[in-house]
């Protein structure tokens, strides 16, 4: 049982089926496991201003799980992850990857813990740390993901030495990402963009992928 309305169950069934993201019977219970555990520790800890388990699930978990078929891993770092996302969500709905859930909020970074060992994710690892004091895997991360934590070009900067040579940036933005895409340094470029479809989400969610510039193709 997991003391949800019905109506947040069916809002996930209907927008896992609808991203045709399949789940077993133990990720959708963790699913709304965490729905279930934000509720409850919002009330505390104001985690986020999304208050509604319904409305959570739109607005954080399908969110979230619209980036999975750009998740490759196998390691992934969640900058500025708040409660865990999309890190925790990718983390289910992957078990291949190994996630690594990175901020500096204390409060934040208790729940993801809370999260991790009542969901029963051997997946994750939640680390309290500012970005510019955080030392990366040996080798960086083979992709590191952002959810609105701050510019792109902010988001490069803090996070270049956190990603491996061969990997890459997956930024989850808002509206002003054509404005934020002239602050890039000239050692990215944008190797993809996509305009995703959230169910029950008014607008799409911009996904710029952003890897480092190979050397044969560095500016004169």
């Amino acid at each position: 049982m997991t003391g949800l309305d019905a109506s947040v169950e069916a809002r996930l069934d209907q927008g896992l089926a609808a991203l045709e993201i399949p789940v077993d019977t133990e990720q959708r219970a963790r699913l709304l496991g965490l729905v279930g555990l934000l509720h409850k520790w919002n009330r505390a800890y104001n985690l986020t201003a999304i208050r509604a388990p319904e409305e959570m699930v739109g607005r954080h978990l399908l969110d979230s799980a619209a980036v999975l078929p750009f998740v490759d891993g196998p390691t992934l770092l969640d900058v500025g992850s708040g409660p865990g996302l999309p890190g925790l969500v990718l983390a289910i709905l992957k078990p291949s990857l190994s996630v690594t859930l990175l901020d500096s909020n204390g409060k934040k970074v208790r729940f993801q813990r809370q999260a991790v060992m009542e969901l029963g994710l051997t997946n994750v690892t939640p680390v309290q740390a500012r970005v510019e004091a955080f030392a990366p895997v040996d080798g960086g991360y083979a992709q590191v993901i952002s959810r609105a934590f701050s510019s792109l070009g902010d988001f490069v900067a803090l996070t270049t030495s956190l990603v491996a040579p061969d990997g890459e940036w997956l930024a989850m933005k808002g509206p002003a990402v054509e404005d934020e895409l002239a602050g890039l340094p000239e050692e990215v470029v944008v190797a993809a963009r996509h305009d995703l479809e959230v169910p029950f989400a008014s607008g799409g969610r911009p996904l710029v992928v952003l890897r480092h510039r190979p050397a044969s193709a560095a500016r004169p």
